[in-house]
């Protein structure tokens, strides 16, 4: 699976400079606030798989909560890639086959503690290729992953308003 985010970093801009300005901050001084509300999203998504809850025989949530608490993850994952000058225009899924989809949620965050370290657009290319793997594995293609970016990102903007 191949995503164009070209078109998604400027939507993804605009919503992370209101929120800036809402709250008084910058993008410098969140930075590492964002890294640590990926993977914050990224155990939220995990938790609505379920796939690592052995002792619970309780399935996973609907396909398309998946795919919202998902998206959460493209957000950070655009808003650290703005940091780094929108540096790409397609990100390609990395071809992986892990046994479980556990071990994507792993290498995932193994990506993100790379990433913290080595900022760098090649470090950033390849947590978010494993990002899109972990969708693909999910079920989730290019154009509805951008489906429900778009659907959240509206939603974003309606909290903004809201004063979440």
């Amino acid at each position: 699976m191949k995503l164009n985010i070209k078109d998604l970093y400027p939507i993804q801009t605009q919503l992370d400079d209101r929120i800036f300005k809402t709250h008084g901050t910058s993008r410098l001084a969140t930075h590492r606030d964002r890294m640590l509300a990926l993977l914050v999203e990224l155990a939220e998504l995990a938790n609505e798989t379920r796939c690592f809850k052995f002792w619970s025989l309780k399935p996973a949530s609907a396909s398309d909560v998946i795919g919202q608490e998902y998206v959460d993850g493209i957000h950070f994952l655009l808003s650290l890639g703005i940091d780094l000058g929108s540096p790409f225009d397609v990100i390609e899924q990395k071809q992986v086959e892990y046994e479980h989809l556990t071990d994507y949620f792993i290498a995932f965050v193994q990506a993100i503690m790379t990433l913290k370290d080595d900022f760098t657009k090649h470090q950033y290319q390849h947590a978010f290729s494993l990002y899109l793997a972990l969708g693909a594995k999910l079920g989730f293609d290019a154009q509805t992953i951008t489906e429900h970016y778009l659907m959240k990102n509206k939603m974003n903007h309606q909290r903004q308003d809201e004063q979440y």
